[in-house]
């Protein structure tokens, strides 16, 4: 895939005119997938896809197309043909005040591999662990890859092959148990192992359920519920172009709020697995610090706004998301998370997030999955679905009481149009006081 990108770029370089630039933009995957329902394989397929992104850039004025590779000596001929489509409308479009792109030639290569036995002995053993168990769930694995060109000679390539399992333990009605296991490294003892506590958790939806009225508890955020509340606040939070525009859900913290001393954020290139350069060919650095000690720092910066607000870009994509995100561990074991908690809600999952004030960063949303009721340590009943309404100052603020010791690894699941390759490195979360409205 990496040979055939490359030959590609360099066939295009020989088509095009003086005053012309191109980039390209590879995204492709080679990925078995396979479907579970009560347990048993229902569906399973193999994936091989390539997707290129053609730029023209010519008179202040760009122009994209996109097309998908066959992997064989037709996409040359395909490609060509885009590039003079490109360049009959280029000069109909309006000069773009914004055009930017990387003019320094900085090359790399990543490739990490997989210690992962073939599909279907991890087919085998997801069965075996399951045996007897209403489990539904999708398993992926793979390679992505990445790729960038363009007409001064940088190339960029990324491919990283790992596995993402993600699955729920189905009681009854709304009531199920949700869990996953993902990374580079497979180790049948560590399936085993969750699908087992997602089986104990099972059986204790089987208890009668509490009904709590609406009020602030004391909870634990598992890292699933703090990879929804981190993902939301991801939603422009920590973006360059929404500060400078004044639509940050963070802009109290411009002004002086803060966060509890325990939080650090950092886009974490080097430990996600993510691609280091972005789709005009900027590098990104190893980390960017997004928050530390409570306090805001750098936000993420896209070479576009870079241009606009007179910034320097630190290789963000497009909507100055992040893509590896990590938080700093505390100082809570996470087997001690439960006698720490005492008495309150311990919160598997969190779904339907959104803000309910974006300016003072309240967000509302629901518990899903296995949220239960913990007295003096003790899971006592599952609790039914419930609303809340806090803002992160509180959450992340003021109540935070402890972190967990150990991160989480969350892979996105996302596959809508191609496997995602955004991940994030979450701890759990004790916090004194969480507001339910309903």
């Amino acid at each position: 895939m990496q040979d055939h990108f490359f030959a590609l770029a360099d066939a295009l370089q020989r088509h095009l005119f003086s005053d012309e630039i191109f980039t390209c933009w590879l995204v492709g995957e080679e990925s078995d997938f396979v479907r579970f329902n009560h347990g048993k394989v229902r569906q399973a397929g193999h994936v091989e896809q390539r997707h290129l992104h053609l730029r023209l850039v010519a008179h202040g004025r760009q122009g994209s197309a996109a097309l998908a590779l066959a992997g064989d000596a037709s996409d040359a001929q395909r490609a060509r043909e885009a590039l003079a489509k490109l360049r009959h409308v280029i000069d109909s479009l309006p000069v773009d005040p914004y055009l930017i792109y990387a003019t320094e030639v900085n090359s790399t290569t990543t490739i990490r591999s997989a210690a992962l036995p073939a599909p279907q002995e991890c087919v085998e053993h997801i069965v075996a662990a399951s045996g007897g168990l209403d489990m539904v769930g999708i398993y992926a694995s793979g390679t992505m890859a990445r790729g960038f060109a363009n007409s001064f000679g940088q190339r960029n390539w990324h491919a990283v092959e790992n596995f993402n399992l993600e699955w729920s333990l189905y009681h009854q009605a709304d009531k199920a148990v949700k869990s996953s296991y993902a990374g580079a490294e497979w180790h049948t003892a560590t399936l085993q192992s969750k699908i087992q506590s997602a089986a104990q958790q099972v059986e204790l939806l089987q208890r009668p359920t509490k009904n709590l009225t609406p009020g602030d508890y004391r909870v634990f955020l598992a890292p699933r519920a703090m990879d929804e509340l981190i993902g939301m606040l991801s939603w422009g939070g920590f973006s360059a172009k929404t500060r400078h525009t004044k639509q940050s859900p963070l802009i109290k913290m411009e002004q002086g709020a803060g966060l509890n001393p325990l939080v650090t954020l950092a886009e974490n290139t080097v430990c996600g697995t993510a691609a280091a350069f972005q789709s005009d060919g900027f590098i990104k650095p190893d980390c960017v610090t997004l928050i530390e000690k409570g306090c805001l720092c750098d936000p993420l910066i896209a070479p576009r706004s870079a241009k606009e607000f007179g910034l320097v870009s630190n290789g963000a994509n497009g909507s100055e998301t992040p893509e590896s995100i990590s938080m700093q561990c505390g100082a809570l074991p996470t087997g001690d998370a439960l006698t720490a908690l005492d008495t309150g809600l311990y919160i598997s999952n969190l779904w339907y997030l959104n803000y309910s004030d974006r300016p003072a960063c309240r967000l509302t949303g629901m518990t899903r999955f296995a949220t239960f009721w913990v007295e003096n340590g003790t899971i006592v009943a599952p609790v039914n679905v419930m609303r809340f309404d806090d803002t992160l100052y509180r959450l992340l603020g003021d109540n935070l009481v402890a972190l967990t010791t150990e991160p989480e690894l969350m892979l996105d699941a996302s596959s809508y149009g191609e496997r995602s390759t955004n991940s994030s490195r979450l701890p759990g979360a004790l916090i004194s006081g969480m507001r339910f409205t309903l």
